[in-house]
């Protein structure tokens, strides 16, 4: 049997002067996010949303999400399998659709990892192993947009590496 643990946030916004005697219903998006024993979080809504674009955005945290647990979901299948992996990179996108009348959804997220080696013999294995990590990523799990892998894999050239 699985286990089960809950995650905490708190969120913290405030209204500034300027919007406290404006007439107009635009807010700031500025916020902070803090969970407990970590640095404070500062965000607020992408740029097409008049956010402040120095910020990470909620749309930025769920793909770094998706593609920070895919990785970690990776090197766990790999090491299950006698892969030693080198390095790992991705250069992930995702797609968010707007609609007219404000709401949105992402739909769809893709991943382009690449991924180094040490075992020639293991490459075929290796990128097999992207649809075994997505089967046990909790974010991935926990999507309702298809989250697509385009992956590379190459041996590291220099063995005493």
């Amino acid at each position: 049997m699985g286990f089960k643990d809950i995650f905490k946030a708190k969120l913290n916004w405030f209204s500034t002067k300027k919007e406290a005697v404006s007439t107009s219903r635009i807010y700031t998006k500025n916020h902070t996010v803090t969970i407990e024993g970590k640095d404070v979080l500062d965000v607020s809504a992408a740029k097409a949303f008049k956010g402040d674009p120095s910020l990470y955005n909620p749309e930025d945290l769920l793909l770094s999400s998706v593609v920070s647990c895919h990785m970690m979901s990776y090197l766990y299948v790999c090491s299950q399998n006698g892969i030693e992996v080198v390095s790992y990179s991705d250069a992930a996108e995702a797609t968010l659709e707007v609609l007219e009348n404000g709401s949105g959804r992402f739909t769809e997220v893709r991943l382009h990892p690449k991924v180094i080696i040490r075992q020639k013999e293991k490459i075929v294995k290796a990128l097999s192993l992207h649809k075994k990590a997505n089967e046990l990523c909790f974010i991935a799990n926990s999507c309702n947009f298809p989250i697509i892998h385009e992956p590379t894999c190459e041996v590291v050239s220099d063995i005493s590496s």
